[in-house]
């Protein structure tokens, strides 16, 4: 039985290195096998404001039930973003916010302070492009994005293993390097992982 993986391209430029990215895990898990679809967050057509948090529920937009269900088909789900002033682009945070709530990715334990891991079973990866070297992100500024991604969303509702790719410094690469960096993430794609 083939993979089911999809990919989520979170940067709001659909020219981006981002995209490329993306397409080349698309096109490196295909490759092998993989059953792959795609979202592109940019491309939806939703509000990514959660107007009331969880006071009260938003009907969601056609695009993000649609993104919601290819969520739940998916097992292994890869999430390709820049990092930027630390953390995601705000139509990648407010896709987060719209569609993974409570009784949908979580649920919370009456009387309780733990919860229910509704999105168990699935894995993920993070493909993250920077500015500086993935090492400066980690040691000086803690990888707030990963830490917001990965622990509090992803873990959070029960993914697991969530791994990790940087990419970059972007501003600085050649057309070589970008170019290293497609072939690199392809291969991951072949991998699943």
């Amino acid at each position: 039985m083939a993979k089911k993986i999809v990919v989520i391209n979170g940067h709001p430029n659909p020219s981006a290195l981002n995209a490329g990215l993306a397409q080349a895990y698309v096109e490196g898990a295909r490759n092998t096998g993989a059953e792959v679809r795609e979202i592109v967050i940019s491309a939806l057509d939703f509000d990514p404001n959660l107007r009331y948090g969880y006071q009260k529920r938003m009907e969601l937009e056609p695009d993000l039930q649609r993104a919601w269900e290819t969520i739940l088909w998916a097992e292994h789900l890869v999430w390709v973003h820049p990092v930027w002033w630390g953390g995601l682009p705000a139509v990648m945070k407010g896709f987060i916010d719209r569609l993974f709530l409570p009784g949908m990715a979580f649920s919370y334990r009456e009387n309780s302070l733990f919860w229910e891991k509704l999105l168990k079973g699935r894995s993920a990866r993070i493909i993250t492009t920077l500015d500086q070297p993935g090492w400066i992100y980690r040691l000086l500024f803690g990888r707030p994005s990963v830490n917001q991604l990965r622990k509090s969303t992803l873990e959070f509702c029960g993914i697991r293993p969530v791994r990790l790719t940087y990419v970059g410094v972007v501003k600085k690469a050649t057309a070589e390097q970008r170019s290293k960096w497609v072939a690199k993430v392809r291969r991951l794609g072949e991998k699943w992982k």
